[in-house]
This record gives C-alpha cells, sequence and structure tokens, in this order.
C-alpha cells in the first residue's frame, strides 16, 4: 500500500460544472438498455457530457467491464472477466447509430485470459459499425495483446481509421504506474501497426502529474516519433479512488500549452494537451482526409466482395 500523504487539492482550472441536459441523459439510459459499457463512464471521463451531446463522439469499451490487470491509475475493476459475448459488436453498433455519431472510439479491458486477447470480438465490432454506419469514422483503443502480432494482424484486417494505444506515463514510471504492460513493448506494437498499415494514422496518450519530470516528457515524444505515431495527447492524473496513486502535482493549462508547441515542433500531426485531455478527446477532429479515402475504398471492396458472393451463388 501507497504510504498516507496530504492529498492535494484540485486547483481553480479543474473544477467544472456537469451538464446533465435531456441528451446526455437520455444517451446515459440508452447504454445501459443496451447492457453497453463506455471508458467515458468507468473511467469517470470529466469531458462525457461534451463529447455526447455536442460532438457526438463516445469511446466504447468492450469485452465485458472487468480487466484481468490492475493498473494503479484506473477506476476500471479488476478481476475475473465473463465469457465473451458475440451479441456486444451488434449492440454497439446499433448504439452508434441510435446516437447518431461521427466518430466511434472502441476500446476494451485487457483480456489476458483469451488466447487472442479479444482480437476477434474487437475486430467484429469495427466491421459492425462499418455495416450499419458509413459515415462513421473508428478508432480503436486496445490493450497491447502480451505483444501478439497475430492478433493484432487480425484487428488490422477490420480497417479503422485510427489505431490508439496508450503509453501512459514515461519509461521510468510504467512499471509503478501500469500493470504487466512495458513501455518498449507498447512502442514495438504501434511501430508493428504502421508496418502493417502505413497509411493509418496512429496515437498514443501520456499522463502528467505522477512524478514525471519535463525532460522525462520530451524523451516519450522522442520515443513515440521514431517508432512513427503520429498523435499525442497529453492530460493531468486525477486520482480516481484513495487507492490508487497520488497526484504528485498538477500541472498549469500554460505548462500543457507549452508541451503541446514542443510536441508539434518535433514534428506530430496532431496534439491535444491540457489539464482535462484524454486520450479519445477531440478525436474526431484527428481523422484525417487519408482515412476518409480509405474508409470510402475500404466500403467499396466490401460491397465487390458481396456483389461477387451474389454471382457465384448465382
Amino acid at each position: 500500500m501507497q504510504k498516507q500523504k496530504e492529498i492535494l487539492r484540485k486547483p481553480d482550472w479543474l473544477k467544472i460544472k456537469l451538464n446533465t441536459n435531456k441528451s446526455y441523459t437520455r444517451l446515459k439510459k440508452l447504454m445501459r438498455e443496451k447492457g453497453l459499457n463506455t471508458v467515458c463512464e468507468e473511467a469517470k471521463c470529466p469531458n462525457i457530457h461534451e463529447c455526447w451531446s455536442e460532438r457526438k463522439t463516445a469511446t466504447f469499451m468492450i469485452l465485458g467491464d472487468t480487466c484481468t490487470r490492475g493498473c494503479r491509475f484506473c477506476a476500471v475493476k479488476t478481476g475475473l472477466p465473463n465469457e465473451l459475448d458475440w451479441g456486444e459488436p451488434e449492440r454497439v453498433a446499433d448504439s452508434v447509430a441510435i446516437m447518431g455519431l461521427k466518430h466511434a472510439v472502441v476500446t476494451a479491458v485487457a483480456r489476458d485470459d483469451l488466447k487472442d486477447g479479444g482480437a476477434a470480438v474487437f475486430a467484429e465490432t469495427v466491421r459492425a459499425i462499418r455495416r450499419k454506419n458509413p459515415g462513421c469514422t473508428i478508432e480503436i483503443l486496445p490493450s497491447d495483446m502480451k505483444g501478439d502480432y497475430e492478433s493484432l494482424s487480425m484487428l488490422m484486417v477490420s480497417g479503422p481509421d485510427i489505431f490508439n494505444h496508450n503509453i501512459e506515463t514515461v519509461r521510468r514510471l510504467t512499471k509503478r504506474v501500469r500493470a504487466r504492460a512495458t513501455y518498449d513493448r507498447s512502442l514495438q506494437l504501434l511501430q508493428r501497426v504502421k508496418n502493417i498499415a502505413p497509411q493509418t494514422p496512429t496515437k498514443s496518450s501520456i499522463m502528467v502529474g505522477l512524478g514525471e519530470t519535463k525532460a522525462e516528457i520530451i524523451e516519450a515524444m522522442d520515443d513515440l516519433l521514431a517508432h512513427d505515431v503520429d498523435i499525442m495527447t497529453i492530460g493531468q492524473y486525477l486520482q480516481p479512488t484513495t487507492k490508487h496513486l497520488f497526484v504528485e502535482r498538477y500541472y498549469h493549462p500554460e505548462e500543457f500549452a507549452e508541451l503541446k508547441d514542443i510536441a508539434l515542433e518535433k514534428g506530430f500531426r496532431h496534439c491535444e494537451s491540457g489539464p482535462l485531455v484524454r486520450s479519445s478527446y477531440h478525436a474526431d477532429e484527428q481523422v484525417s482526409k487519408t482515412s476518409a479515402q480509405r474508409r470510402i475504398k475500404y466500403m467499396k471492396g466490401i460491397e465487390q466482395q458481396e456483389n461477387k458472393q451474389l454471382d457465384i451463388s448465382f
């Protein structure tokens, strides 16, 4: 257990007024009726109302609500997961349609109990969203899948618009912050995605306020760029419960602005950096024209395959 220490008070720039309007309440009810989980709720994201009601984006958490890992920063519960729910992909796709989403993020709990890490269900969820919502862009945010690149290839065949995998923190703090995951394995996973699908934008995120130095943050930027990562997000770590890691310090908005400038000067195509920024914050703005063109090509390919199958059947 971590030693007792004085808990830092949140600064004014982290105090927000929740906008629980009718639109948000309706969407939350929909999630419960469909038996779906969202990381927006599980991770206590401070931007949930803006994303759901105004930006028409949401992050779905598939493969259940129980993670096989116990990272010391994360509010998602850990334990022994339930059996796979193969009806989940269609329910997610239906919800994307009902919510009228422009951009859907699909993430998942870590499923180290599964040989493929859940890649098959992940891929089917992407395909289901594509079939029922061809105008919606899709971002995937998987675990490192234990470094199983066969499972990664299975996932990439589904054709996501953005591949997101978070290194979460700087190299020195990884062992203390993350469970089972390693800094280098995450970097290798991001690089492997570029090798498989060079045109797919890759993205990663770090939290600050865990005791890292500015030099270590810049080192993490360099490491991500060295592995061909296109997009970076930087946000303030907020302690979910007293059982999780303490906040060592709160960064001022001006410091986040400086980090964004550094990231863009170094060569990232896009960077979101701010106290309330989370991995999927303003994710809809990060989909490039290249991704949109690839999505149209992907859908045409699916249509041609279906027509070919019809010809064969006749």
